[in-house]
């Protein structure tokens, strides 16, 4: 992963020296709350429900095993013993104080983290395939181009002060595993005939009130210009972006209003004024960057026995949790942070030090983290997997349910969020328990539980989504089926009105025995799904509704 040099290690410490005035200013009453706030939401300090929440960023999802040391000596000093991984890449400390915060950012600095622009109307953490580097089916590492868009937009002063967030993801591989459909600005990266890389734009994606795929506004850009024409397109939106009313004020609305033709000439407008100018990338920032992605010595070993096939318990958790490598003696292995009794995403500060300790065991000191809240041990040698299952599950985290109905991605909802309408933790958990019985049977199926509409699970475009909503101080939800976040990806549909919490298991594990039925052969879920129409799950929505 990229290593800070003096200069960024410089940016960070200053900030959190600025921050720490600005704090002791706030706390000696000189700064009021209303001056405040922009100052702790750009250092990534939300209020919550119950106690503030400090959002750090892991720059598109790679962690160092002493940054994980660090994760868990910071939730045990400054919160109660806990971290909690989020659908963007970065994890959270629910139980903060105001008065620490200053400390907290002092204690990520000295492991080359930071808060920075983790909330605020700014470009938020850059994301990207958590596989990124190790998958076989990639055609180009995305982690440089991340790493370059990063250090460019980090404090850029003309795009401190958005309209609104603005999130940004890239995609080097066939198969889209960064969402990348839902973001602000997104990247393809593929090499054309001679070899060359190049970039497919999009924009305009989003979920939240008004969800929206991204468009493609430009193909065949030259990764040189990848700055240029990014910054085009934040001038172009920072110029129209609605600042009177915070619900139009997302890019995506631009888009769609405009459309995408008429958005892409107002940015080719701006980028003909930009292009070959002074943030036009060489191969020397190329390099600069690339350097640090160096593939980790991989050395050959033997292949595993046969007898390791032996124990289903093994076998099982190989099948679901250790993926393709592009070297076969290798595989990349998940974690699966989603237990029963346990929020989706959470982890103590031991399961902190104890995955980095596997990371250092196995995985060349380095983790991942997934946009489904998981973590992720990128190249382990598959004959060591007997060997890290066993250690797994020696701590309760070896459970074989990767892409299955109980790997459910779920906001902290009610139970954290000020802005949540209603709890999504209980309602994941009754769910995972409902559809226990026939999970293997099911196969690979995405479930999305989010407490508001704000969709931080993503529920836009799970193949079942859940919205959380409010009425007459009980929670309600709303049920979404057909969304999807990879290649093809689309929004879910409404699939009636909003039903009691108790009702949302049972309509659910319905409609996917209902798939179980109407399936043919090995076809997944989300394809039956789309083979089907939504419309044949409907009637059966209409039923257990009446029902419930």
């Amino acid at each position: 992963m990229y290593r800070y040099d003096a200069v960024d290690r410089l940016i960070v410490e200053e900030r959190v020296a600025q921050y720490r005035e600005q704090t002791r200013q706030y706390l000696a009453g000189a700064i009021d709350e209303d001056a405040f706030k922009p100052l702790r939401l750009q250092n990534g300090l939300y209020i919550q429900r119950h106690a503030p929440m400090l959002r750090v960023a892991i720059p598109y999802g790679v962690l160092l095993s002493t940054q994980l040391r660090k994760l868990a000596a910071i939730a045990r000093a400054f919160d109660r013993g806990y971290a909690h991984f989020t659908t963007r890449q970065n994890v959270q400390f629910n139980w903060v104080k105001v008065e620490q915060v200053p400390d907290i950012l002092a204690e990520l600095a000295e492991v080359n983290m930071h808060a920075i622009q983790t909330s605020g109307s700014c470009v938020r953490n850059v994301t990207t395939d958590a596989f990124a580097g190790a998958a076989p089916d990639e055609i180009v590492d995305p982690r440089p181009y991340c790493e370059l868009m990063r250090q460019w937009s980090t404090l850029h002063p003309e795009f401190a002060h958005l309209p609104r967030k603005f999130k940004v993801a890239f995609n080097g591989a066939e198969t889209d595993r960064a969402a990348t459909a839902v973001h602000d600005l997104a990247f393809d990266l593929y090499r054309d005939q001679r070899g060359e890389v190049r970039l497919i734009v999009k924009v305009g994606g989003g979920q939240g009130r008004t969800p929206r795929i991204a468009s493609i506004i430009k193909r065949d850009l030259p990764w040189r210009e990848l700055l240029t024409y990014s910054e085009a397109v934040l001038r172009a939106y920072n110029a129209l972006g609605r600042r009177d009313n915070i619900y139009k004020a997302r890019v995506k609305v631009q888009v769609e209003s405009l459309g995408a033709e008429a958005f892409a000439a107002l940015v080719d407008e701006e980028w003909s004024r930009l292009r070959d100018g002074p943030s036009t990338l060489t191969d020397d920032a190329l390099a600069r960057v690339s350097k640090h992605f160096v593939d980790p010595p991989l050395p050959e070993g033997p292949a595993p026995t046969g007898s390791l096939e032996m124990a289903s318990g093994f076998r099982a958790w190989k099948a679901r949790n250790a993926k393709a490598h592009r070297r076969p003696d290798y595989a990349s292995v998940v974690i699966s942070l989603k237990r029963e009794g346990i929020a989706p995403g959470d982890a103590t500060a031991d399961e902190l030090e104890f995955v980095g300790a596997l990371a250092d065991r196995f995985s060349f000191g380095e983790a991942r983290v997934s946009h489904q809240q998981n973590l992720i041990l990128p190249h382990v040698a598959r004959r060591s997997l007997q060997e890290l299952y066993d250690a797994l599950g020696e701590r309760g985290l070896a459970r074989a349910n990767i892409a299955l109905a109980s790997d459910i991605i779920c906001c902290p909802g009610g139970d954290f969020c000020s802005l949540a309408n209603a709890k999504s933790i209980p309602l994941a958990a009754a769910i995972s328990a409902r559809l226990a019985p026939i999970e293997e049977t099911l196969g690979d199926i995405s479930i999305n539980v989010s407490g508001c509409i704000n969709a931080c699970a993503h529920h836009h475009v799970g193949h079942i989504g859940v919205l959380g909503v409010e009425k007459g101080g009980e929670d309600w939800f709303q049920v979404l089926l057909g969304g999807r976040s990879d290649n093809g990806a689309r929004l879910g549909a409404l699939m009636g009105k909003a039903v009691r919490q108790h009702a949302v298991p049972g309509i659910i594990d319905a409609m996917a025995r209902r798939y179980l039925e109407m399936r043919r052969g090995g076809e997944s879920f989300i394809a039956c799904v789309e083979r089907v129409g939504v419309d044949a799950f409907k009637a059966l929505f209409a039923e257990q509704e009446q029902a419930a």
